[in-house]
């Protein structure tokens, strides 16, 4: 359906100068640059499978991928706004549109690209879709999404006489203990402090980051319920139950999983093709996140696709855009991790079975602050969580600081 109505739609030029949809074209041989942060698996896949699916269709268009590590993307493209080099399209962490979108960074596909843009929006996913809005118009559109489940590591729960994961949180409590010694293996092991990691913790023990209008953190961040969240972790930590990864020590999550001396930790999708590659001979074991207070709610992840004002090819950059729309590519990507956008994908054959324990878990999840402070939102979270684990500040010092950092954010000071 997609490629039906995107064959429907007039065909925009590809020259070599800056082009307005609708143009004719003149298929004249063009270069554009996507800048991704896909691991090495899912970049092999896409190298090997979809960018020659794409060369198929469009053999006037060469596509110039580079890889750039997640932690290094961010302050690569703000740079890049800062002094004019940047990509024709990125494949931005859903986080990330709102902020570039705010320093007037990205097209709005909606006005610019609207009757493709149109088409395209009625089959993709509502929640994804409506993490690419910011003031009313769409800078993007989804590109893959995600949440983090627990993987329970079966070969640690039989050694401690354990057969299923835990469903509460007084289960997890309760079976910690059995799990690790403290010493060389631990209960469960985060891969960091920031939001990513902590508000699964937060939202399914009751509690959240700000109220509903986005105003205020105060009463919220460092409400009893988040205080109580981090406290667990806290207690864990005292337990000797929480492993180094979460403060960035070693063994890092996917190592101490491989090597049993983790009993659980909370990932995404992507994690079993890379253990499928890396770690062969272990099986990963999945569930939802333990329930809490508030039930069992994670995090929505993902990536949006977006294509920068200062393209002076952008006739064809939107023509990579819906090509990595398509069933074609969308199935490709879904086979190495990335979780299709395409509601004509859900429950497909050609995609891992594994996916239903993440599709389950995503009824529940919630997107993360949609605010363009978000990535200073975090790192306050990110601190607070370090303070408190690191045992500088109690649980509630440490919120209540960063409650009042998000707070000043938020009113723009």
């Amino acid at each position: 359906m997609l490629l039906v109505a995107a064959a429907c739609q007039p065909t925009p030029s590809v020259s070599s100068t800056p082009s307005a949809p609708g143009a004719s074209p003149t298929k004249q041989a063009v270069t554009i640059t996507y800048w991704h942060g896909y691991n090495p698996v899912e970049t092999k896949q896409f190298t090997d499978v979809a960018l020659p699916l794409f060369k198929q269709q469009h053999p006037e268009i060469t596509v110039d991928s580079q890889a750039v590590p997640y932690d290094d993307l961010r302050k690569k493209l703000l740079t890049g706004i800062a002094g004019g080099q940047l990509p024709d399209v990125l494949r931005a962490d859903i986080i990330w549109v709102p902020e570039f979108a705010d320093l007037g960074a990205l097209v709005a596909f909606d006005e610019t690209f609207s009757s493709d843009f149109n088409a395209l929006k009625a089959q993709v996913f509502a929640g994804p879709l409506s993490t690419n809005v910011w003031k009313g118009k769409s800078y993007g559109l989804p590109l893959d999404t995600n949440t983090r489940v627990l993987m329970w590591n079966k070969e640690v729960y039989a050694k401690a006489g354990l057969s299923a994961p835990p469903k509460t949180w007084d289960e997890f409590k309760a079976n910690a203990p059995k799990l690790g010694d403290g010493k060389a293996s631990w209960a469960y092991a985060e891969g960091g402090t920031g939001g990513w990691n902590m508000l699964p913790w937060i939202w399914s023990g009751g509690g959240s980051v700000t109220d509903a209008n986005l105003t205020k953190a105060t009463g919220y961040l460092n409400g009893p319920e988040s205080v109580a969240a981090l406290q667990f972790l806290v207690d864990l930590k005292k337990a000797g139950q929480l492993g180094p990864a979460t403060l960035g020590g070693d063994p890092k999550t996917d190592v101490g999983y491989a090597k049993d001396q983790y009993g659980n930790i909370l990932d995404g999708p992507w994690m079993i093709p890379i253990f499928k590659d890396q770690y062969p001979n272990k099986q990963v074991q999945l569930a939802p996140m333990p329930a809490g207070k508030g039930g069992s709610i994670s995090v929505v992840g993902g990536e949006d696709i977006v294509m920068f004002k200062s393209s002076k090819q952008q006739a064809a950059a939107w023509e990579f855009v819906k090509f990595m729309l398509s069933k074609d590519a969308q199935t490709a990507m879904g086979k190495v991790g990335q979780m299709p956008v395409l509601n004509e994908l859900v429950g497909s054959a050609d995609l891992p079975s594994y996916y239903s324990v993440f599709m389950e878990q995503l009824k529940t999840a919630k997107a993360r602050t949609p605010h363009p402070k978000w990535p200073k939102i975090d790192e306050a979270i990110g601190k607070a969580v370090t303070l408190a684990l690191g045992g500088d500040k109690s649980p509630q010092a440490a919120l209540d600081e960063a409650a009042k950092t998000v707070d000043d954010l938020l009113a723009g000071r």
